[in-house]
Formats: structure tokens, C-alpha cells, sequence
């Protein structure tokens, strides 16, 4: 087996996932982290987790859209869309 065969994302029955066909909720691109490179495999692995789910939930969004809190503030904040 070669590196290609065996990199990815895979589900519980050894079935690969690609992360491309799953539609991205509209709350990612929203977020600071979207297109952070270090953040794209927890982001990935978050999406396709609640793939199908009604309500997506993001205990780790930020958004763009605001000033970024301290470190101690809203560690314990959920965002659901």
C-alpha cells in the first residue's frame, strides 16, 4: 500500500470520507477558523462527525465578525446553527 491509499479520513466500517462532499454549514464561513490550515483537520473531522445532523454545533467557532475575547473569557461558550 502506498501513502495515497492509506492517508485520509476514515469511518468506524474502514470506509474512506472525503470531507469535499460534505457541505460546508453556512456557521464555518463565519468563522476565523476556516481557513486556518492548522484548524482544517479538526474542522473536517467536526463536519463530517454531524454530516446529516439537523443542528450543527461548533464548540470551537470564532467569529470573524468580532474582536477576539482573552483566553479566559468564553471557554465555555457553544455556538449552534
Amino acid at each position: 500500500m502506498n501513502d495515497d491509499e492509506i492517508s485520509g479520513y476514515y469511518d468506524d466500517n474502514g470506509e474512506k470520507l472525503n470531507p469535499n462532499l460534505i457541505s460546508k454549514p453556512d456557521l464555518c464561513t463565519t468563522c476565523r477558523k476556516d481557513e486556518d490550515e492548522d484548524e482544517e483537520i479538526l474542522c473536517n473531522l467536526n463536519r463530517l462527525d454531524q454530516a446529516g445532523e439537523k443542528e450543527f454545533i461548533c464548540y470551537a467557532y470564532e467569529s470573524k465578525f468580532e474582536e477576539r475575547k482573552n483566553d479566559d473569557e468564553g471557554k465555555d461558550d457553544v455556538i449552534k446553527f
